[in-house]
């Protein structure tokens, strides 16, 4: 099921909504990386205690990186939280969208807290879920529990592209994380691919298969 919403800042009436209908738990869910040349796609799935939602949650396309920080600790100590990632090599062999919808399932699935309901951005929705899913377009915008998920989706992925940076300085990583810049692009063509790179994306597919 897809819903298309507008909101000036994510709210709570999604998660209320489902609460009404016998769907609690409710858990956000959100991916960080899909459009980048490198390093893994990284999916964050949150249950948020209603009575304890730390402020200034937003979508983290919209928060500057050291109140993400500071968000993404709040988060971690008053929510259920699950993190899963699929490596490059993963993407490669799977494609993007399979390796995003694969590493949602394990998310959900690795809850310590089963949820009755889930809340993902965008269109797609994992088969075989064990609960009702709703798909929410821009949904880091609306709901409180997927902006949630976002900023650990976020910050975690950004904390290991640094880490990537430290084993491949050439490229970048620890300003663009992966993201196809004109500074990264360069730094392919001329050091060629490293090996967290995605052979399966352009460029990198038209420069080097």
């Amino acid at each position: 099921m897809s819903h298309s919403v507008k909101h000036e800042k994510p709210n709570f009436e999604f998660e209320i909504m489902v609460r009404q209908q016998q769907m609690w738990p409710v858990a956000g869910i959100d991916e960080v990386g899909r459009g980048a040349l490198a390093g893994s796609v990284v999916v964050a799935a949150i249950i948020l205690d209603p009575n304890n939602i730390p402020p200034g949650i937003n979508d983290s396309k919209k928060i500057p990186q050291k109140k993400r920080e500071y968000l993404y600790e709040k988060i971690i100590n008053s929510a259920i939280v699950s993190i899963a990632s699929a490596g490059n090599r993963y993407i490669d062999q799977h494609n993007i969208h399979k390796a995003t919808l694969d590493t949602m399932y394990r998310a959900i699935n690795n809850l310590k807290i089963a949820p009755r309901s889930v809340l993902i951005d965008g269109r797609s929705i994992p088969e075989n879920l064990p609960c009702q899913a709703f798909a929410i377009i821009k949904g880091d915008s609306s709901s409180l529990s997927i902006a949630a998920a976002s900023i650990v989706a976020k910050v975690t992925r950004d904390r290991l592209m640094k880490m990537a940076h430290k084993k491949y300085p050439d490229y970048g990583f620890d300003s663009h994380v992966g993201y196809p810049t004109i500074k990264h692009r360069q730094a392919i063509k001329e050091k060629g691919p490293s090996r967290i790179h995605r052979m399966s994306f352009r460029p990198l597919k038209d420069l080097f298969s």
